[in-house]
């Protein structure tokens, strides 16, 4: 089971194993990685901080609690149709996210972060769109 917030639903399918720091990165893939590999893994939804944001950098401005990130995160699980404190196995958000997502929303609800100019993020939301799930990570 794994704790995540709103707007990490849509981190993950983008995820190509970049991230903020080397234990970032680390606790990313392995989280990316059981899900790819175990849809069947329980989420937790959460309001704020989640299992991802305890691994990022103390040397960095911690953004995890700003309040747009905050407003990122409810208007993610609102398209979505689920609310924080369900219990959902991946692949069911998978499915959520197929059904209730475009491409295009990475721009209109993640337009503030640093990583949608990678463009990895539109790619990952094409590929669950498609049914290809989340990328393999090595």
């Amino acid at each position: 089971m794994f704790r995540l917030r709103g707007h990490h639903l849509l981190c993950l399918p983008g995820y190509r194993g970049m991230g903020y720091s080397p234990e970032y990165v680390a606790n990313m893939t392995r989280l990316h990685q059981a899900l790819r590999q175990s849809p069947n893994t329980e989420i937790v939804l959460v309001e704020g901080p989640d299992d991802l944001c305890k691994k990022f950098p103390n040397y960095l401005p911690y953004h995890c609690e700003d309040t747009n990130i905050y407003q990122r995160d409810a208007a993610i699980l609102a398209q979505l149709g689920v609310a924080i404190g369900e219990h959902v196995a991946w692949g069911e958000l998978e499915k959520a996210i197929a059904q209730n997502m475009i491409p295009n929303d990475i721009h209109t609800l993640c337009h503030t972060c640093s990583w949608r100019s990678y463009g990895v993020c539109v790619e990952g939301l094409e590929d669950i769109r498609s049914g290809k799930g989340l990328y393999i990570v090595e």
